[in-house]
This record gives C-alpha cells, sequence and structure tokens, in this order.
C-alpha cells in the first residue's frame, strides 16, 4: 500500500484539527467568554504548528536540497505551499469569527476597545495607568545598520514595529515588546458613569495611545506609527556530544538555540504599510521557504485563553464539580482501596487529589519503602513533587525519572531536576536516545514481610493543572504481575542494555507495535473463523503508515473499526475497497479529548487496554511508553460505555472524511447528545449508586 492518496499529510490534518478548535470559536452555542478563549488556543495550537512541524517540513526542504534530491525537494516545497495557503485561508476565517465575537461581547455590556474608541475620561485614566504601571517595563530596541534585530526578539513575545517619521529625511525604525510577562494584556478601565458596561483596552493600544511619551525627547520626529507584528522560531535543537558536559548542562545550553533560531513565520498587522512590512522582512531575513503574511488588528492571540470574565457566569462554561470516587473514599487509606479491587479514575471528572492523596499518603506511611515516578510536564506548583520531598525526609526511597526534553517544558524540568537532587531524591535522566513518556507510578509497601507493589498507570501527566481540562484515564492496581513488569519499565529506563520482557504490558520501543499488530490481526482471524470481532480506539493522533496499513488489511477483511482521533489523522476513512468499514471521528469541545485507548472484541473474549503513546512513529519507536490492559470486567464495560457516549455525540463531534472537511455528524432524528456533558452525568450516576450500594 504505497500510494501516497491513502495517507492524509499529517500537518495539513493537524490544520484540519486546529480549524475544529476555530469552528468552537465560531459556535453561537458556545458561551462567548469561552470563544474568545478558543480563538486563543487556536492562535498557540498554529504557534506551536509553525516551531514544530512546518519547521520541519522547512529544514526537509533545505536537506533535500543539499543532497540534490529535486524530487523530494519538490514535494516537501509543494507540502509548505499547501500549508500557507490553507493558514492563510484559517487566518482570513479567524479575523471574521474574532469581529463576530467581540460583538457578541458587546451585546452582554462587555466592550473591547481600540485606541479609536476611547473616550476622554478613558484615554486620561490610560494615561496615568501607564506612567504608573507599565512605562517602568518598556525599553525600545532603537534600530541602526548595526541592529540584528533577529537576534533581540524572542518567539513567545509581540512587538510593536515603530515608524518614526522626519519631514525629508530617513525613516527612523523601533521596536516595543509588549511586557505580557510583567502584567495582564486585558486592563478592565474603571466606569466612568454606567457599572453595567465594562471596557476592556489591551496593554497593546494603550502602548499605542502613549507612544510619544517614550520617544519624545530621545529621538526627533514629526509622525510617528506602530503596528503589531509576532515572529515564531523553529523550536528543534540540537545536543552537543561534548563528554566533559553533563546531560543537564548540555540540555541548559540547547535551550538556548531556541532564542537564535530561524524565523519560520512572521505574522503582522494588517494595517502595516508596504515600506515597513518590506523592512521587517529583511531585517528578519525571511525566504520564500517562510511564512509572512497579514492578520488582524491583535497578534499572539494566544493571552485570550486567560481572557477575563467581568460579566455574568453564564458567559463561561457552568463549572462541572469534580466527582469523589467512592472506590478511594469508603477506606480509611488509598492501599486499603486498591487492595479491595482495581480502580479506574477518569479526570477531570475524578478529582485529581485521589492521584495527589495516592503519594501524600504513600510519604508518610511507616509500611512503604519506595517510591518510583515518571515525570513528563508537572504544575508549576506541584504538590506531588512537594510529597517526594517529604517522602524523602521520611526516610522512603525515592526515584523520580525526569524527561529534560519534553517539548516546550525543559527549562522546568531542568529546575525541577536540581530541586529534587539537592532533596535528596534520586533523579534520572532518562535514556539519551528516547524520550521517556510514561505515566507510571509505583509505591512498594513492606506487608507482613512481602514487598508489594501498587501501581499506577495512565494516559496523561502528573500535572494538578492539565488534570483540570484534559480528559484522560488513571488505573490503580495491587496486581503483582502488572507491578512487576512496571518495575521492569524502570529498570528499562535504567539499563536499557539489558535484555527486558514484558507479557502484559505494551511497552514501547521493544513490543507495543508487535503486540498492537499482533491484535489487530487476531481479529482478522477471529472473523475468518465466524467470530465477531470488531476493533474500537480512541487516541490523539493517528499517522504512522504501518498501523495505518494494518486497519486497512483488517478493514479489507470486513473486521468493523471505529476511532476517536482528536488531532492528526492521516488514515483515509471510506476509501472504496480500502477502508469502507472503517469510521473516524474527531471530538473537540470544553475540555481537551487526551486519552489513548484501544477495545479489541476478540470473538467475545474483550481486551481493553489504555495507553500513554499515539499512533505515530515516534511513540512506537522512539519513546518509552506503556499501554496497559484492564483485566477488570466492570472497569472494562466503564471505558466501553464511555466510547459509546462519544461515538453518539450529536453537537461536538465532526466526520474525519478522505478530505477533512470538519462536517458535523449528522444528528437525523437522535436527539441532541453532548457526549463531555453526558459522560459527567454517567460516572455522577456511577458514583451515587457505588455509595447506595
Amino acid at each position: 500500500m504505497d500510494n501516497a492518496e491513502l495517507y492524509y499529510p499529517k500537518e495539513l490534518s493537524w490544520l484540519a484539527f486546529n480549524e475544529r478548535v476555530l469552528q468552537e470559536a465560531a459556535d453561537e452555542n458556545t458561551p462567548v467568554v469561552e470563544r474568545i478563549r478558543f480563538l486563543g488556543i487556536y492562535s498557540n495550537n498554529l504557534d506551536e504548528f509553525f516551531r514544530v512541524r512546518a519547521a520541519d517540513v522547512k529544514r526537509q526542504i533545505t536537506i533535500a536540497q543539499n543532497d540534490g534530491n529535486e524530487e523530494e525537494a519538490e514535494r516537501q516545497s509543494a507540502l509548505m505551499k499547501q500549508i500557507q495557503q490553507k493558514v492563510v485561508q484559517l487566518s482570513n476565517k479567524f479575523d471574521s469569527i474574532h469581529k463576530n465575537v467581540v460583538k457578541a461581547l458587546a451585546r452582554y455590556n462587555i466592550h473591547i476597545l481600540t485606541k479609536e474608541d476611547v473616550t476622554p475620561y478613558q484615554l486620561n485614566w490610560v494615561r496615568g495607568t501607564f506612567v504608573n504601571k507599565i512605562l517602568r517595563h518598556i525599553t525600545p530596541i532603537l534600530i541602526d545598520k548595526k541592529t540584528d534585530l533577529l537576534s533581540r526578539l524572542n518567539g513567545n513575545s509581540v512587538y510593536l514595529y515603530v515608524a518614526l517619521k522626519r519631514k525629508e529625511k530617513n525613516t527612523k525604525y523601533a521596536v516595543i515588546q509588549i511586557p505580557t510577562d510583567e502584567m495582564s494584556r486585558f486592563m478592565v478601565i474603571p466606569p466612568e458613569k454606567s457599572r453595567k458596561k465594562k471596557h476592556i483596552i489591551l496593554l497593546d493600544d494603550m502602548i499605542k495611545l502613549c507612544i510619544e511619551d517614550i520617544f519624545r525627547g530621545f529621538v526627533k520626529f514629526d509622525e510617528i506609527e506602530s503596528f503589531a507584528f509576532k515572529m515564531t522560531r523553529d523550536a528543534e535543537y540540537s545536543i552537543n556530544d561534548e563528554i566533559d558536559e553533563s546531560y543537564v548542562e548540555k540540555m541548559s545550553e540547547s535551550m538556548k538555540q531556541r532564542l537564535i533560531a530561524e524565523p519560520v513565520r512572521v505574522i503582522h498587522d494588517s494595517g502595516m504599510p508596504e515600506d515597513m512590512v518590506n523592512d521587517l522582512r529583511k531585517r528578519l531575513k525571511i525566504t520564500k521557504l517562510d511564512t509572512m503574511h497579514t492578520a488582524g488588528h491583535y497578534r499572539n492571540f494566544r493571552d485570550f485563553i486567560g481572557f477575563p470574565n467581568v460579566g455574568r457566569d453564564y458567559l463561561e462554561h457552568t463549572p462541572l464539580p469534580a466527582i469523589d470516587s467512592n472506590a478511594f473514599s469508603n477506606y480509611d487509606t488509598v492501599f486499603d482501596a486498591i487492595t479491595a479491587h482495581d480502580i479506574l479514575l477518569y479526570y477531570p471528572y475524578h478529582r485529581f487529589l485521589h492521584f495527589t492523596e495516592f503519594v501524600r499518603q504513600a510519604a508518610f506511611d511507616p509500611n512503604v519503602k519506595s517510591i518510583r515516578l515518571n515525570i513528563y510536564r508537572v504544575a508549576s506548583n506541584s504538590r506531588i513533587i512537594n510529597s517526594l520531598i517529604d517522602a524523602v525526609d521520611n526516610g522512603k526511597k525515592v526515584t523520580v525519572v525526569v524527561e529534560l526534553r519534553a517539548r516546550f517544558d525543559e527549562e522546568a524540568n531542568i529546575e525541577w531536576s536540581k530541586r529534587m537532587t539537592e532533596a535528596g531524591i534520586r533523579v534520572v535522566l532518562g535514556v539519551p536516545t528516547l524520550k521517556i513518556h510514561s505515566k507510571l507510578c509505583i509505591v512498594t509497601r513492606e506487608e507482613r514481610g512481602t514487598l508489594v507493589n501498587y501501581s499506577h498507570f495512565g494516559t496523561g501527566n502528573f500535572n494538578e493543572k492539565t488534570a483540570k481540562i484534559y480528559t484522560d484515564y488513571s488505573l490503580f492496581t495491587r496486581n503483582a504481575e502488572l507491578g512487576a513488569e512496571a518495575v521492569g519499565v524502570f529498570d528499562l529506563i535504567q539499563y536499557p542494555y539489558r535484555r527486558h520482557k514484558f507479557q502484559h504490558l505494551q511497552i514501547s520501543p521493544l513490543n507495543a507495535r508487535t503486540k498492537i499488530q499482533s491484535l489487530i490481526r487476531q481479529e482478522i482471524q477471529f472473523l475468518k473463523e465466524g467470530h465477531n470481532a470488531q476493533i474500537t480506539f480512541k487516541i490523539n493522533n493517528l499517522v504512522d503508515k504501518e498501523l495505518i496499513d494494518d486497519l486497512y488489511r483488517a478493514s479489507q477483511a470486513g473486521v468493523k473499526i471505529r476511532g476517536i482521533v482528536r488531532g492528526m489523522c492521516s488514515l483515509n476513512p471510506g476509501v472504496k475497497g480500502i477502508s469502507d468499514n472503517i469510521e473516524i471521528i474527531s471530538i473537540v469541545d470544553r475540555f481537551l479529548e487526551h486519552p489513548r485507548v484501544m477495545v479489541f472484541e476478540g470473538g467475545g473474549d474483550r481486551k481493553v487496554f489504555i495507553s500513554s503513546a499515539d499512533w505515530m512513529t515516534r511513540n512506537m519507536d522512539n519513546r518509552i511508553e506503556v499501554g496497559c490492559p484492564i483485566y477488570d470486567r466492570n472497569l472494562q464495560q466503564t471505558v466501553v460505555d464511555i466510547m459509546e457516549l462519544q461515538f453518539r455525540d450529536t453537537l461536538k463531534a465532526r466526520v474525519i472524511d478522505k478530505d477533512q472537511t470538519n462536517k458535523y455528524v449528522r444528528r437525523g432524528n437522535r436527539k441532541k447528545l453532548r457526549s463531555q456533558i453526558e459522560v459527567y452525568d454517567y460516572l455522577l450516576k456511577k458514583e451515587q449508586e457505588h455509595k447506595g450500594s
């Protein structure tokens, strides 16, 4: 199956996913404050897309050109052109939606002011606030022939490009960074008369209104123009091989490369004059491989993720109170609870407190001898790490595997590594050639003279913050065989040169691919033998061609396949004779769908797995990932029930077709069903039944 038409380009599929995010901003049924926050999510996603995926395409073009591989260079160049065209299309859609959302906010008496809108009273407030609170954070870059502007900018900030004009003299240019690291980008202006109306002005416009005060006395000018722009850099970096440097020092040095990496995109205010655009293009060394285009009035929209709700509560999502798990609450200790039965939690519906309590109790329980944990991304003020430090103080042996290369969290993880090492925790920095993406925690306890492992297998990070907005599974088990293999994963990380065998767990890069392929082939065999056969899965990304081919073969054999793919999907469903039996949907809603789940019906012998791994080549071959079977039949049914609710979604589910047009699932005569709300009600009902039983 080498036909390129069978594999949708993953970069374009990623943009299709971000278009689904944009659909949420456009949906008038979404609360209006959430709509503007979705614009922020879209913008933040697009930044990452250019930093990672578009940058990689640019590198592939350069490599192919340097190698004289004209065919590959042409193929990648054509892909880059498609990317640029799609981004411009989405940017135009974004600007239109933004205007509509601003109008919708105004209908609820929330007014986002531009500098042209301010009244004399508001201007007076702006000037006072600028002098007293903002000016201290502004130091312009005055540009001359020697200024290397590219090296002075970072990819996380929005800037103003300023033209200082004098009659019959050359224009001078300057750059001002909007100081969003120092203060909120959204400033609420105190009311002049009616308290009903709320007025918000962006930091950008406050600076524009007072821009003459920044330069007066330092630079002569007759007229000043300023326009917003933002640059996105390549996020890739390399690690040097100097043997006299520690791994942490190498990573710290590598992070600096991002500050000087080549730009891959520049977006600027649509009103910026052509001469300023050309000057900016020249100073930032933009080539035809880079994306430079106009956009709306404000750049770096990602700050809008935190747009404040200054109006009524109904302008944002009604909170769903996290559910207490009676499987834990009915027992004195977490260890008693897990001994009684395996426990499955589903965040953010269940309280993440149950996991932090698992670690907290382990930190002081006299019977606990050791704690092992993987860290990929953690909260900035992690209660989990604080508990691990407490555990060391209580004489426990604590081992933490830290993945320093968790993209965009590298610096935070370096600092956590240093802090934990200083506290006496044994910090393992993993395998230099493999990212460690597993979500494991093992508490080893002495019970009646025997060491017993209490294991946690998850699909999401140990992060208190994201556990409130990402959907993820956590499995707690005392199963001896699973516990022994979990310990084996930590041995694999520390001693990768040894032989390791895993019967139950799917471990990348050792056996995950072959185990998944074997399970797919078993479904084909069951069907040939006249038994039921069905594959159901839920993942973030499906782009590995080898696994896609396996699914195509299963479909051709007649196996029914259903998938939920949040992000990239290179598989093309509905291709006659190839993927007729494959149905894939994507759900984008208030929570980010993050679990990885596999269900194989197997002729009535159902097998259910949760995993940290997406179906991507990097996850199968270049990372340490863990997939875990769920053996408890009741917990299996919970997972299946939740997925069935998601397949019945008639409000937030989109069909993934071969053209990735993002059409909503047809409701027909079915009732309106929003799966994220239905799942909450389902879990709440189960807990109530459990409590009453």
